[in-house]
Formats: structure tokens, sequence, C-alpha cells
């Protein structure tokens, strides 16, 4: 299957409802690795039912913040807030219900299958109460669908190409069934085919209702697939909203080093970068 074949599904009706909103934000946020500050005092709030980019150099506080808003970074002084609610005060179970993770780095059992990572994200679904049931599979069911890889759900993981194992990462977060998803930098590694079908994969789940908020290093990409963009540098928000608003050639070199020109693309009218060069100091 290549690229640009992929036909991704709508949601099936015996579906689950996807597409309830939950807002997630951050007031005077400062996060820090030991004494250092990597972000201070920082404000921020992803636009609902959209996909959000998070770019900027390296080193500038994009992974520390997506870590930050899904509490696996707790902060030094502010508040990351969930529906209106300190994240860091609700149970555990109950956040995993409304936001999902994908961190860059992904770990699976040896010999496990797509559809067995994807049951994974059933757990918070789980209790003593509540064992396996037919809205668990159903979810799994959707999830495959989504992803389109109900072919492949017997397949072993480690089998699969590289864009196919991240979509099956990203189907184990879908049967999470959480309105929420986050993924930091989820083309890492992959070439350019296998980087169009995560994010078709990711622009879909928004037209299906989810707030997704992603890190991303390819600002083309980041343009193209995205409905909003944060810009930092050196732990601050330096500008945020579309990415016809807020990308510039002056935003390009503050942020990279980089001269560039910009022109609209002919399909969807998001800046293309063009005429890139490197600027010497």
């Amino acid at each position: 299957m290549t690229a640009t074949s992929l036909q991704f599904k709508p949601i099936p009706k015996q579906t689950p409802e996807t597409n309830t909103l939950t807002r997630l934000c951050a007031e005077k946020l400062t996060l820090k690795h030991g004494k250092t500050s990597i972000i201070e005092n920082l404000d921020v709030s992803l636009p609902e039912g959209k996909v959000t980019a998070i770019v900027g150099p390296n080193g500038c506080g994009k992974s520390t913040l997506l870590n930050g808003l899904s509490r696996i970074h707790s902060p030094s002084s502010g508040f990351v807030l969930l529906d209106g609610k300190d994240i860091h005060s609700l149970p555990s179970k109950e956040v995993a219900r409304r936001l999902a993770l994908l961190p860059q780095d992904t770990l699976a059992p040896d010999g496990i299958t797509i559809e067995e990572l994807i049951r994974f994200g059933r757990h918070p679904h789980q209790s003593l109460l509540k064992q396996w049931a037919m809205d668990d599979q159903q979810a799994i069911n959707y999830a495959l669908n989504a992803a389109d890889l109900e072919g492949l759900k017997d397949r072993l993981l480690d089998t699969l190409s590289g864009g196919q194992r991240q979509r099956a990462w990203i189907a184990m977060s879908i049967a999470q069934e959480t309105p929420l998803l986050l993924l930091d930098e989820p083309t890492s590694a992959l070439d350019l085919g296998h980087q169009i079908e995560v994010f078709e994969l990711i622009r879909n789940l928004s037209r299906q209702g989810k707030t997704l908020a992603m890190v991303v290093h390819d600002l083309p990409s980041a343009c193209r697939y995205s409905d909003h963009i944060i810009a930092m540098k050196k732990g601050e928000i330096i500008t945020q909203g579309s990415p016809k608003e807020v990308m510039t050639k002056e935003l390009v070199r503050e942020l990279y080093g980089v001269e560039c020109d910009l022109i609209p693309d002919p399909m969807t009218g998001s800046p293309i970068l063009i005429n890139m060069k490197r600027v010497r100091s």
C-alpha cells in the first residue's frame, strides 16, 4: 500500500462517541530539568477540535511542554488544567480516559500483534468490576478501521514498515477513546511516504472530532497538516495562530537562522517554504 492510496475510514455509526471536546490549557506553567528552567511562566491553550503543531529549534522546550501538558512532567509552579481542573489532582485513570500521549520512544513486548498492541489502549476502561466487554472490542475494531489496519491486525508489530508501526501505535491511542491526543514527533525517522500516511491519519482524526497536538520539526508539514501553530524559542511561545497568520520569512529566520521565500500551496493555501538557505553568523 502506498501513501497516496490510503483512504482512511469515516467513523462507523456503531462506534462509541468520540467527538466530545475536552479543554486542555496551562497557566503560569514552569517546568524544570533539575535546577534548570526549560519553560517558565507560560500560558497556552489548545484549540478544541483542531490540530496544533508545536514547532521550534532543538532544545527550545517543545517535548518538555508536551510532557507537562500530559502530566508526565510535574510543574515547579503553575497549573495544567483539564476541563478547568488541575490535572495533577485528578485520578490517573480519569486522565487516561480523556487524554492520550504518544511519546517519541515506544516499546512493545516481542512477538506482539497489532491487535494485541491496540488492546493495551483499553486499560483505562478496565476495573475489578468491569472486565473485557463488547464495547472494548468495538473500540478496537474502530481503531483498526480508523487507522486502515483491519487487514494487518494479526501481523507481528516488528514485521511492519515504519509507517504501519506508527499507525498501530496511534491506533492504540484511538482505542483509548480520548478526545485529546498528544503526539511527540509522530513522524520521526520515517521516510516521506510514511510521514504522509501518519499526517493523513492525524488530519482524519481531527475531522472526526478529536483535539490533537503534535511536536513537529518539518515546517512545511506543520503548515500543511495543522490548523494552529505554536512557535517556541528558548522555552517561550513567540507567536501562535493559523499557519497563514504566523508563518513568515522573519519567523523562519528567527527560529532556525534560515532565509527563505514563502508561496501559497496551490491546493490548500498553506505556506510553502522555497529558496531556503542557512544564514551564516
